[in-house]
């Protein structure tokens, strides 16, 4: 797995500090690792990027950024609006096959959701994936609404057929609601694919040398970390509850 497509059901999702903990993880587990982010929206040019909070947490990490749009949208209309060329899949590509030449790992990094556009053609992220051949890992938030847009982007990945590794919650609260304990369950189920992972709400908060410790304990071993789902699943899994009686 040479590269690694990572991509959310859509925002604010923690796909950023997700892509931080595999990144921190790999580079623990003694792999050289590179992160690019294809396209960053609303941030100046003197601002940092996601590319540069990956780095922030994870450490020892190559980081590449395409492009940047300054308003808050998805990178096509960020770039319309802008009056600057958009990026393309193809460059996406392009990008991620060089750095893994020199690199254990590619960890690619799109922008909200599996289909949100690039560029007026309808390049997406998935497009990236086919021309890499690469796996996607997607970020899926764990309360109530979840399951139907983790369920349709994996059946958008199975007719474009690509390969869903799995899927990580990115933020997992302290105190779950029946819902997001009802999910651990379902969410595999409705992916096709496995759980892989859970972090903690406010990990992207942690101190840094923190989170290199920490991240790890938050991924599968197919993430090169010792989370596991079975674990996990049943020390958050919900009582049951007993039928009324007629």
């Amino acid at each position: 797995m040479p590269v690694l497509v990572i991509s959310g059901t859509g925002t604010e999702v923690g796909k950023t500090v997700t892509t931080a903990a595999v990144a921190a993880a790999a580079v623990a587990a003694g792999r050289s690792v590179a992160v690019l982010k294809a396209a960053q929206t609303g941030v100046r040019p003197d601002e940092r990027g996601d590319a540069d909070e990956v780095a922030r947490l994870a450490g020892a990490v190559t980081t590449a950024e395409l492009a940047r749009f300054p308003e808050p949208l998805a990178p096509g209309t960020a770039a319309r609006r802008a009056g600057l060329a958009p990026v393309r899949p193809e460059a996406v590509a392009d990008a991620a096959q060089k750095l893994a030449a020199e690199h254990d790992l590619v960890l690619v990094e799109g922008a909200g959701g599996l289909l949100v556009r690039f560029d007026a053609a309808g390049g997406t992220v998935a497009d990236v994936a086919r021309l890499l051949d690469a796996p996607v890992l997607l970020v899926a938030s764990a309360g109530l609404g979840t399951l139907n847009v983790t369920e349709l982007t994996s059946r958008e990945l199975r007719s474009r057929r690509l390969d869903l590794l799995g899927v990580v919650i990115g933020s997992w609260p302290d105190s779950p609601d029946l819902a997001s304990r009802c999910n651990v369950a379902d969410l595999p189920e409705v992916a096709g694919a496995p759980l892989l992972g859970a972090l903690p709400a406010g990990a992207g908060a942690l101190d840094p040398a923190d989170f290199r410790t920490a991240a790890p304990s938050w991924l599968a071993p197919r993430l090169d970390g010792r989370w596991d789902a079975e674990q996990f699943g049943d020390r958050e899994a919900p009582a049951s509850r007993n039928a009324e009686p007629l």
